[in-house]
This record gives structure tokens, C-alpha cells and sequence, in this order.
């Protein structure tokens, strides 16, 4: 069965979002543009992943055009998104594979998030090298500009924070690997 690409050049949205309660959630990337609307399920571990990727990807951008790029050093807050998933939220595919490229012609980040495939046989696998692009995984495709890819990484990596308890004495979400609290002196939770 061919391939389908959803395909986002400059959308009106493109955010991650969460369904459920804090422990239960379930992740989404979500593109919306002229009332079509494309829902990807995903791991926590990926929205976050591709958030800091992202953000080492512009700030890599923004380095090597020696800041001639059009991309903020942060998130402009007047483009910031807080509002919940569009609806209805109807899930095309789960991700397994996900990739970025910053396109220096056109000025703007491309996200690729690819259906994940299950595990082929082994004589499977060999042919499946040389399929054609028609019949690989679906794929959701999105171009960001650089101010729209910096307000994406910040609401993913701020979804990701807000499902960790807060620290007792900064507030700040605590880091399941470890949390050195600015403000207590040293106190390490």
C-alpha cells in the first residue's frame, strides 16, 4: 500500500500535546492548516528528544550564518501557544523514526516523524533495502520557520516539565536524573 505523506509547508499550528492526566498521558505532535488537521502519537522520551534536537539545530543555524539568520534566540511570546490539541483528535500513525534538517536556502526547519514499522523477517529485511520511497512508512512532514520551530521547542519542553513534581524550595520541575536546587543551598532530591 502506498505511503502517505502529510505534507505542512509553514502551518497555522504546530504543537505537542498531551491526553490524560500527569503518569497516564499520552504525547502528540499535532499540524493544522486550513481546517486539515494531522495527529501523530508519540513517547514522552521523543517529544523531548526533538525539542532539545531542535533547539541545538537553530542555535547551530544561527551560528554558522553568523547570526544573519531569521531565527530568535528564544521563543517570541507573542507567538507562544498554550491552547490544548485541536479537535477531534484522530491518531494517523505512531512514531518510530523521527529527522531534522535545517533547509539554508529557504530558511526553515523540516521535521520528519515516520510511522513506526514492525520488525521484518530476516528475508524480509533484505528486500525491504531496496523498496521504493512509494511504499515506506507514512509520514508526517512539517516546515517551521525559525521563530515557529523555537515556540515548538519551548511548549514541548515545557509539556515535558509539567508532568514532574515540583521542587519544595525553587519550584522548579524536578529532573528524574537528579535536581540541583539553585536556591536551597546546594539541597540535591
Amino acid at each position: 500500500m502506498p505511503r502517505q505523506v502529510f505534507f505542512y509547508d509553514q502551518p497555522e499550528r504546530f504543537v505537542a500535546g498531551t491526553v490524560g492526566q500527569p503518569g497516564a498521558r499520552a504525547f502528540y505532535l499535532q499540524a493544522s492548516a486550513r481546517g486539515r488537521i494531522t495527529s501523530v502519537l508519540l513517547e514522552k522520551t521523543q517529544v523531548a528528544a526533538l525539542a532539545e534536537r531542535i533547539e541545538e539545530v537553530l542555535d547551530e543555524a544561527l551560528r554558522r550564518s553568523g547570526g544573519d539568520a531569521s531565527i530568535p534566540a528564544t521563543a517570541p511570546r507573542d507567538l507562544l501557544d498554550t491552547a490544548p490539541l485541536d479537535l477531534p483528535l484522530e491518531q494517523e500513525f505512531r512514531v518510530g523514526t523521527m529527522a531534522l534538517a535545517w533547509d539554508s536556502v529557504d530558511g526553515c526547519l523540516v521535521v520528519e516523524a515516520q510511522a513506526m514499522v514492525e520488525e521484518e523477517e530476516e528475508g524480509e529485511a533484505e528486500e525491504a533495502v531496496f523498496r521504493d520511497d512509494e511504499n515506506g512508512p507514512d509520514m508526517l512532514r512539517v516546515r517551521l520557520s525559525g521563530a515557529m520551530a523555537r515556540v515548538f521547542a519551548k511548549r514541548a519542553l515545557d509539556l515535558v516539565a509539567a508532568g514532574r513534581k515540583p521542587c519544595p524550595f525553587c519550584n522548579l520541575p524536578l529532573d528524574p536524573e537528579g535536581h540541583l536546587c539553585p536556591r536551597a543551598n546546594g539541597y540535591r532530591r
